[in-house]
């Protein structure tokens, strides 16, 4: 039979160094007892703010649970009874969401480029002057600290329904998005170039080019070929408040009912993103070589 023994500080350790493990045991055991704590609190809340929300509900949070998947059985039923019309509602979707990646793929190009230039001037190893440089980091956070709907609201309210709406609001968003993850691939790339490039006289604009593209392009472009699957669901969710593509469509036959207009749509959806998945993941490997034997 073995018997466990207490663990006990290593004696050949200096006296210093088993107060340090000591510490970290003691702390070790309080992280423990506060992350329990944490995880009980938490459960109280919801369950009080859940059972507080019920009472203040018309209706039952229980019986909206058991009538959960009404709605998706309504439709694949409303569906299957429109028969094989599927190839039409397909085809024509096609325009609705080629308008949504259109709005997509303008708003990550042009955010990218807005992106790239606040990411230069932003940068701790290249721009040196601090009122510049705080400027731009300041622009980056107000740009990326209002989502796309809100912003869309905005220009919705001044120029109509229409994709320019979610043109600017997507392009506004990726901009300060893109902004700040470029910044900080320019700030951990390797700082010898860039020395080198100076000390041959290279200008400001050629270290950029010879300096820094060249280690931080690919991880730029890995970010914005991921950029462009984000903006993809972004456009498709600006359709619900009037700013035009598929997910426009996808609102009005929601509350028009049409199933088996809905199911087609949806299908569209997953289609492209899981076709974007794919192609991005692809591109970001060839990129960065994990594709290379």
């Amino acid at each position: 039979m073995t018997v466990l023994q207490p663990q006990v500080l290593d004696p050949a350790l200096p006296n210093h160094l088993q107060q340090v493990e000591k510490n970290l045991k003691q702390m070790t055991k309080q992280r423990t007892l506060y992350s329990l704590i944490s995880i009980a609190v938490v459960l109280f809340v919801v369950i009080a703010g859940v059972n507080v929300a019920d009472s203040y509900n018309a209706g039952s949070f229980q019986r909206g649970i058991d009538n959960f998947f009404d709605y998706p059985i309504d439709l694949i039923v409303e569906a299957w009874e429109a028969g094989w019309v599927w190839p039409t509602l397909l085809v024509h979707h096609l325009p609705d969401l080629f308008n949504t990646i259109n709005i997509a793929i303008f708003s990550t190009v042009v955010g990218a480029a807005f992106g790239f230039l606040f990411s230069v001037l932003s940068s701790k190893n290249l721009m040196k002057n601090e009122a510049v440089r705080q400027f731009f980091r300041r622009t980056m956070d107000i740009c990326r600290s209002f989502p796309e709907l809100v912003i869309a609201m905005v220009f919705l309210y001044i120029m109509g329904k229409s994709l320019v709406p979610a043109l600017i609001a997507i392009t506004i968003h990726t901009s300060g998005a893109l902004g700040k993850l470029f910044s900080e691939a320019i700030e951990n790339i390797d700082k010898k170039p860039l020395e080198g490039l100076e000390a041959a006289g290279a200008g400001w604009w050629q270290q950029i080019r010879f300096g820094v593209i060249t280690q931080a392009l690919p991880l730029m472009v890995s970010y914005a070929l991921l950029r462009l699957e984000i903006n993809v669901r972004a456009s498709t969710i600006l359709g619900f408040v009037g700013a035009g593509g598929i997910g426009e469509a996808l609102s009005t036959n929601i509350q028009w009912r049409y199933g088996d207009e809905v199911t087609a749509i949806m299908f569209l959806l997953v289609i492209t993103i899981v076709s974007l998945d794919y192609l991005s993941a692809y591109g970001r490997a060839k990129l960065i070589g994990l594709g290379e034997k």
